[in-house]
């Protein structure tokens, strides 16, 4: 039987330019403080655990998911570096009217939140990263993990990207019907800890949520950020000063354990959550410790 997965309270797209725009999804209290949740790659505005949406209701939490450029209803579009994302989030939180705010973000939602709190540090009081990429380019960089692939087909996917992504766009049309099958699938090859969270019937409803409704018009956006992944980032790990909190699973086969250890140890002022044999969507089966902790730490930091 479905599982029924809370609704988001308002869902739809902001003008972050001229001829852009980008989708967002807010859940829990209106009122509440207000927490970023920047999606996977891939991922949309919808890849937000159902415990996190819960739990947002409950403690006073504003819960947004913000689709990357080229996901969902979101306007496709190029960065020249990570750092141009915050431009856009900076818009999004002036049109939610929203002063302070925390960012979280997952696996390729990573680099974005640290820009975030690099860029803002007068508006983002804390950032989150579950798992998330690490540099690739410049002095902040390390070799290996998935990027090792990505950074060589990012030449490709600069020249090519819009058959490739035309194509992908399709496979997302062709997938809907058979997307819970495929989602079973997936989960029989993925490493023992990402599956067991994948066959739990709510993280089944929130994948299928955030493919269906959230993903469903195109999906340029992962090729968008292998491509910006594999340069430069545009700033520099010591640039973030705000408080950071990782939390990295030691089996995780897409992003290597060493590389979150690799950004942790270049950030001024971080706390490392390892999580023991835990893969890489360990961050997802934490959602209410997380949300929690980084709640938390916002308390401390008003009480100073």
């Amino acid at each position: 039987m479905p599982v029924a997965i809370a609704r988001p309270k308002l869902e739809g797209n902001i003008a972050v330019g001229d001829d852009r725009q980008i989708g967002f999804a807010e859940f829990g209290d209106p009122q509440g403080r207000a927490v970023f949740w920047l999606h996977g790659t891939p991922g949309a505005r919808r890849q937000i655990p159902m415990e996190a949406r819960v739990y947002a209701e409950k403690r006073q939490i504003r819960l947004i998911g913000i689709d990357r450029p080229g996901i969902g209803s979101s306007t496709p579009y190029q960065y020249d570096t990570v750092f141009a994302f915050p431009d856009g989030l900076r818009t999004i939180a002036d049109t939610l009217g929203i002063d302070k705010m925390e960012v979280i973000g997952l696996s390729g939602g990573g680099p974005y939140a640290l820009a975030c709190a690099a860029a803002m540090p007068d508006r983002v009081v804390a950032a989150g990263v579950l798992g998330g990429v690490a540099p690739v380019r410049g002095a902040d960089a390390i070799a290996g993990g998935v990027m090792a692939f990505g950074s060589m087909v990012a030449p490709l996917l600069e020249v090519a990207g819009a058959p490739i992504r035309l194509a992908a766009s399709g496979l997302i049309r062709l997938a809907r019907p058979v997307a819970e099958p495929a989602l079973a699938m997936y989960a029989r090859i993925s490493p023992e800890a990402d599956r067991r969270l994948l066959v739990r019937p709510e993280f089944k409803a929130m994948f299928l949520d955030d493919l269906l409704n959230g993903s469903r018009k195109q999906m340029a956006a992962p090729f968008a950020d292998v491509v910006v992944f594999a340069r430069d980032w545009g700033f520099r790990l010591d640039e973030v000063k705000v408080p950071v909190r990782w939390w990295h699973g030691d089996h995780d086969h897409i992003v290597p354990f060493e590389h979150g250890l690799h950004v942790a140890a270049r950030l001024p002022d971080v706390e490392m959550y390892h999580l023991p044999g835990e893969s890489h969507l360990a961050g997802l089966g934490r959602a209410e410790e997380i949300l929690g902790t980084m709640v938390g730490l916002w308390d401390r930091i008003d009480q100073k």
